[in-house]
C-alpha cells in the first residue's frame, strides 16, 4: 500500500479500533506510533510501497506450571503488540531496525544454526527463514522497522510476539498470507530451540500469533491440540491488569528448574513420564509410599497442583463456553491459591524475605474481595501477577497497586480477537 494511502488511513483511525479498543486517547496514541514508523522506514529504507504487521502479547490464563508436564493450558492474545512496517527489497537480505536497538542485518543464503548468534533476534530472523524454505514456503529479503508495545519482562512474551510477527511478514510479503497461525506459532517454537538457543514451549508462541481465548492440550506434546474458546472478553465489563512487582529473575534458574523435577520426579517413582499420565487418585494413594521413598512433601504439593490445575483448565474452558464468567472467575482464583500454597512459587525459597508478588496478591486480596480475581502471573517467584477487575474498581485497583510499586507498573488490557495479523486498512 502507498505510504501517503496509509497515511490517510491513519488518520481515519477505523482499522486501529479494531485492534486497539475504542478510548480516543489510547486511538492517538496509536496514531503517532505509526505515523513515527512511517516516516522512519521512509527516513531508513525509501521506498513507498509498504505494509503494516501486528503481533500481540499473551497472557497465561489458567494452567500454571502445567505445560511441561504434558498438560493443558489456556491463554489469551493481549492489546499490547509489536508493530513493524515492512516491505519487500528485492534481494536475500532482511534488514531491520527496532526501536531502541542497533540496526541489523540477515543474509537469507545462510540458513545454518550459529552457536555466535544464540540469544539474539538474528537469529530468529534467520531460523524462521530455514523452517519455512524447508517447509516449502519461500522467503525473500525485506525491510522492516519495528517497534515494540510488549515490555520485556513483563511476563507478556515479546520473544515470541516478535517471532510470530516475523512469520507473518514472511507470509504475507512472499506467500499470500498462506501461513495458518498455528504452523506460525510451532516455526517460531523451532527457530527459538535451535538457532536462539533456548528451550521453550509452544504455549506462547500459538496464544499470540492464533489471537483471542485459546486452549492447548500437550497430551501429545509433537501434536498439540489447539482450540480457539468462543467467547468475547470486552463484553464482561472487566479490565485484565497486569502489575510487575519489580521482583528480579536473576538467580531465580534452580527455582525455575525445581519446578518440572519435582512433578517428573513424582510421576517417575509411579511408573510414568510426567505427571498427565497419572491421576490425582494414584498420587494420593502413593503419599506415604512416597515419602518413605525419600520424595520431599514439596514435590507431593507440587504433583497435586499439576493435576488440579490441569483439570481446572477445562473446567474453565466449560465456563466461557457457556457464558459463565463468574465462574470462571472462581477457576482463577482457585488456581492462584493452587499456586501459592502446592505449587509455592509464589516467592523464592532460596530468598523468602522477598515477596513482591505476595504482596500484591494481598492487596489485589483487599481491594477486589469476592469481585474479581487474581493470582500468580507466568513463571512465578518474581515478575507479574495477573487481575480480573471489574470497571468500577481499575482506578481504585491501580492507584492501590501502584502506590506501592510504582507509577506505570500496571498495564490495563484486554484480550484481543486478533493474533498476529497484517494490518487492513
Amino acid at each position: 500500500m502507498l505510504i501517503n494511502q496509509l497515511e490517510r488511513a491513519i488518520a481515519s483511525a477505523d482499522a486501529l479500533r479494531n485492534l486497539y479498543g475504542n478510548d480516543s486517547q489510547v486511538i492517538g496514541q496509536q496514531q503517532k506510533r505509526y505515523s513515527n514508523l512511517l516516516a522512519t522506514f521512509s527516513k531508513t529504507f525509501g521506498g513507498d510501497n509498504v505494509e503494516f504487521f501486528s503481533s500481540p502479547g499473551r497472557t497465561e490464563i489458567g494452567g500454571n506450571h502445567t505445560d511441561h508436564n504434558y498438560g493443558r493450558v489456556l491463554a489469551g492474545a493481549v492489546n499490547l503488540d509489536n508493530v513493524a512496517v515492512a516491505a519487500a527489497n528485492g534481494t536475500n537480505k532482511v534488514r531491520i531496525l527496532s526501536s531502541g536497538y542497533p540496526q541489523f542485518e540477515v543474509d537469507l543464503t545462510n540458513l545454518q544454526p550459529n552457536k555466535s548468534e544464540y540469544f539474539t533476534s538474528v537469529s530468529l530472523v534467520r531460523g524462521i527463514g530455514a523452517r519455512l524454505k524447508e517447509l516449502g514456503y519461500k522467503i525473500g529479503g525485506f525491510d522492516a522497522v519495528i517497534d515494540s508495545g510488549v515490555p520485556k519482562g513483563s511476563g507478556l512474551s515479546s520473544s515470541a510476539s516478535f517471532e510470530v510477527l516475523i512469520g507473518s511478514i514472511y507470509s504475507h510479503l512472499f506467500n499470500d498470507g498462506r501461513l495458518d497461525p498455528v504452523l506460525n506459532a510451532q516455526i517460531g517454537q523451532y527457530a527459538e530451540n535451535v538457532f536462539f538457543g533456548k528451550p521453550c514451549g509452544l504455549m506462547d508462541q500459538t496464544a499470540c500469533s492464533v489471537g483471542g481465548l485459546i486452549t492447548i492440550d500437550f497430551a501429545d506434546p509433537s501434536k498439540p491440540i489447539v482450540k480457539k474458546v468462543d467467547f468475547d472478553f470486552t463484553k464482561t465489563g472487566y479490565a485484565l491488569v497486569i502489575t510487575d512487582t519489580g521482583g528480579n529473575h536473576a538467580d531465580l534458574n534452580d527455582e525455575y528448574a525445581s519446578l518440572p523435577a519435582d512433578m517428573k520426579g513424582v510421576a517417575t517413582k509411579l511408573g510414568k513420564q510426567v505427571l498427565r499420565q497419572v491421576s490425582l487418585s494414584q498420587v494420593l494413594d502413593a503419599i506415604p509410599s512416597l515419602r518413605k521413598d525419600g520424595t520431599t512433601d514439596r514435590a507431593i504439593l507440587r504433583a497435586i497442583h499439576f493435576e488440579r490445575d490441569n483439570e481446572r483448565v477445562a473446567q474453565q474452558v466449560a465456563d466461557l463456553e457457556k457464558g459463565d464468567f463468574n465462574s470462571f472467575l472462581d477457576k482463577v482464583v482457585a488456581s492462584g491459591r493452587s499456586s501459592f500454597m502446592y505449587n509455592q512459587n509464589v516467592y523464592p525459597a532460596s530468598a523468602p524475605q522477598e515477596q513482591g508478588l505476595s504482596l500484591a496478591l494481598a492487596l489485589s486480596d483487599i481491594v477486589l474481595g469476592s469481585e474479581g480475581a487474581y493470582r500468580v502471573h507466568g513463571g512465578g517467584f518474581a515478575g507479574t501477577i495477573q487481575a480480573f477487575v471489574p470497571a468500577s474498581l481499575v482506578d481504585k485497583y491501580v492507584s492501590t497497586l501502584e502506590h506501592t510499586f510504582g507509577t506505570g507498573k500496571c498495564w490495563k488490557l484486554f484480550i484481543r480477537p486478533q493474533g498476529s495479523i497484517k494490518v487492513e486498512f
